[in-house]
């Protein structure tokens, strides 16, 4: 396995949930190499006979095919991906943090989307595998509360749901897992949305997916039904949610 954020709480709950099932030897890649021993250190602790680190910053673009060949390379192959590349930055409508916006935007979805054509494109070389890309509820339809995040997560996820498309008949399937608000580091401080949920509960989800065969899993399921909802609200009413 290859979890690109490699110190992303909801990336380390998926290996040590598939970790369960069977060992893994897993390739953790992060731009900051103390916390990335750190979740090796955890992982290792969990039963991973081998656990390596690879430094690389999402919006290092330039080193993106070099960073994803060294962790493939190292690890001695990979049939899983996990795609956790993510930051929530300042909430809100109009950011007042400009820069920060635009680095939110780059981070979700310019940087995270480079990351994911290149683990395609060296899963197709190797003969398949699987890409579990961590979307977000958000991206169903941007609110209020989270324009730029909610905008950055769609464009990720069409990015996936379309690569899946073109790559289903050449062995690479690619997960689509949208959270909805998860009690992690990143939401410290803020007021959990209905629904919330926990990595734990998101990686259970992301088994179930990858069991039954699926292209796109809510966490928790019930979102799914909700965000059925939300989508087919007129635009007077939705944007009345302020939350």
């Amino acid at each position: 396995m290859i979890v690109l954020g490699g110190t992303s709480e909801i990336g380390l709950a998926v290996v040590r949930e598939l970790q369960r099932g069977a060992a893994r030897e897993v390739a953790l890649v992060g731009r900051n190499r103390e916390s990335l021993e750190s979740a090796a250190e955890e992982l290792r602790a969990a039963g991973c006979p081998q656990v390596i680190t690879v430094e690389l910053d999402a919006l290092d673009l330039d080193r993106h095919a070099e960073g994803i060949e060294r962790a493939f390379g190292e690890l001695g192959g990979g049939d899983i991906v996990v795609l956790a590349v993510g930051v929530l930055g300042e909430r809100g409508g109009l950011p007042k943090d400009v820069a920060g916006a635009v680095e939110v935007m780059q981070v979700n979805l310019v940087g995270a989307g480079s990351l994911l054509i290149h683990a395609a494109r060296a899963l197709r070389e190797r003969g398949g595998g699987t890409i579990v890309v961590l979307s977000s509820v958000a991206a169903e339809r941007a609110r209020r509360s989270n324009a730029v995040y909610g905008a950055s997560k769609a464009g990720l996820d069409a990015l996936a749901q379309g690569l899946a498309d073109a790559l289903h008949e050449e062995g690479v399937r690619i997960l689509v897992v949208r959270p909805g608000f998860v009690r992690t580091r990143m939401t410290t401080g803020l007021d959990p949305a209905p629904l919330s949920t926990t990595p734990q509960a998101v990686a259970e989800r992301v088994l179930d997916g990858l069991n039954g065969g699926a292209d796109t899993v809510w966490a928790p399921r019930a979102l799914r039904l909700l965000m059925l909802v939300m989508r087919m609200l007129p635009r007077p009413l939705f944007r009345r949610i302020k939350q």
